[in-house]
């Protein structure tokens, strides 16, 4: 293999290592951002002490995973200019704007409140600490509309022109590249994706402490919130995956041939293909247990509708058929088994049994940290359906790489696993901990803030007549 499709390869590998692990704090901390935002409402309108309780449980563990979420995130960015400087060359013009402004707007909004959010409650008062609370939710979520916006612009480019140096700028404005064909759909799935990956969490660790037999008001109300969500926001998040998956079907049909495993076309009604081993070598699937004209139907509502198939499409522009069609249905049966966890809730809450039903709490157990690994396989399925372009359609992957050495990447690459394992699971162990002791009466807040978080520390000062 020639040095620069290895030095390719590694650079590819070390991107999808650091932003697969950047990914997992920011789906949590936007949902909980969002559920200390409700916590202390609900503290502040009805004045129950087990809400501040919950609040102040939750918000010690969330100032971890925003901190790491941050740390995770500032590394990517040196990639660009790194590893993927000729994308960062041509892309620029439009990405480097959006990335501005998501730090412009967001990550100024998120800096400038937190510290009131996380060590203010005693210092200021409680409609201004609420007020704090709430623009940290929104900064999250705000830091995701831009992210989102363009990831989705690479996906689906619109609005763009191409200037006399082969660099995509504006075309006429900026709205069609921000709201471009399949941003809203990412945009809503994402969110929604964060919301459940949070709730689910959340329910884990309430699920933990009532096997452990703790029944108090705070390990109650959390599991019956956690059971909420999934109740109610599963089945929208499988009407939104719907709506998705056909504006990709419009716009990137082949991640679609790829997710759905169709190498040849159907031209009287396709098949879902629930399991099976790909074979792009052989352009089949292998031990496929499938379902005759379902695929059709559910992505042109129509049994014998039509769909073509991987082989109407250059092998050069095919994605890994075996990665994409994997990834894909880790996410669809985790969604499936939120849906299932979060009906039979509803049956528990209906017989009065919600915090009885020890199978349900394993279930939830067992469900904890499903949301992470959801999210991290819709952004494979996205990420990966999309090669071999970096922006689709438009400039490939391999084309927009850095000419390095391939040791320099590797060696960068070593270099960020074992930091990242190291640095970051001791802060994931950090949580595990603190989610294991349950939530008691009078919860502490996190740590007061330092008396001086910048400036010159002042000299002692000098007696008289020294």
């Amino acid at each position: 293999m020639a040095d620069s499709e290895t030095a390719l390869i590694l650079a590819r590998a070390q991107f999808a290592f650091t932003v697969s692990f950047h990914f997992i704090f920011p789906a949590f901390s936007i949902g909980l951002a969002s559920y200390l935002a409700v916590l202390e409402g609900l503290w502040l309108k009805t004045g129950k002490d087990h809400y501040l309780d919950l609040f102040r449980y939750w918000l010690k563990i969330f100032a971890i995973a925003f901190a790491m979420g941050v740390v995770s995130g500032i590394v990517m960015s040196y990639q660009f200019g790194t590893n993927w400087s000729v994308f960062s060359d041509k892309a620029g013009p439009i990405i480097g704007p959006l990335m501005a402004y998501e730090v412009l707007t967001a990550f100024f909004l998120e800096a400038g409140f937190l510290g009131v959010m996380l060590f203010g409650m005693n210092k200021v008062g409680k409609g201004l600490h609420f007020t704090a609370t709430l623009a940290v939710a929104v900064g999250t979520f705000i830091s995701a509309f831009w992210i989102l916006s363009v990831n989705s612009w690479m996906q689906t480019p619109v609005g763009y022109a191409v200037n006399d140096v082969g660099q995509f700028v504006p075309a006429a404005g900026w709205a069609d590249i921000i709201f471009n064909p399949s941003f809203p759909y990412r945009l809503v799935h994402t969110v929604i994706a964060a919301y459940l990956t949070t709730a689910l969490a959340v329910g884990g660790v309430g699920a933990w402490h009532l096997l452990k037999g703790n029944r108090s008001p705070q390990v109650k109300t959390m599991f019956s919130m956690a059971m909420w969500m999934a109740a109610l926001v599963a089945p929208v998040q499988i009407f939104v995956g719907d709506l998705h998956g056909l504006n990709t079907l419009e716009h990137q049909p082949v991640k679609v041939m790829a997710m759905e495993g169709h190498y040849r076309s159907h031209p009287d009604g396709a098949p879902l293909i629930l399991f099976g081993i790909p074979d792009s070598e052989a352009e089949t699937v292998h031990a496929a247990i499938e379902v005759p004209k379902l695929s059709s139907l559910i992505l042109k509502h129509d049994l014998n509708a039509p769909l073509a198939g991987l082989d109407t499409v250059a092998k050069e522009d095919r994605p890994p058929v075996g990665i994409v069609f994997w990834s894909f249905r880790i996410m669809v049966g985790i969604g499936l088994l939120m849906l299932t966890l979060g009906l039979w809730s509803l049956l528990a809450r209906a017989m009065g049994k919600l915090h009885e039903w020890r199978w349900l709490h394993r279930l939830a157990l067992v469900l904890g940290p499903s949301g992470f690994v959801a999210v991290i396989a819709g952004w494979v399925t996205t990420e990966v359906g999309r090669q071999p372009w970096v922006i689709h359609g438009l400039l490939r992957t391999a084309d927009s790489v850095s000419p390095l050495a391939s040791p320099a990447v590797g060696a960068s690459l070593v270099a960020f696993v074992i930091v990242y394992f190291s640095v970051f699971a001791a802060g994931t162990i950090y949580i595990l901990k603190l989610a294991g002791k349950a939530p008691h009466s009078h919860e502490s807040a996190p740590d007061r803030a330092p008396i001086r978080s910048a400036g010159i520390t002042p000299a002692p000062a000098v007696q008289e007549g020294e």
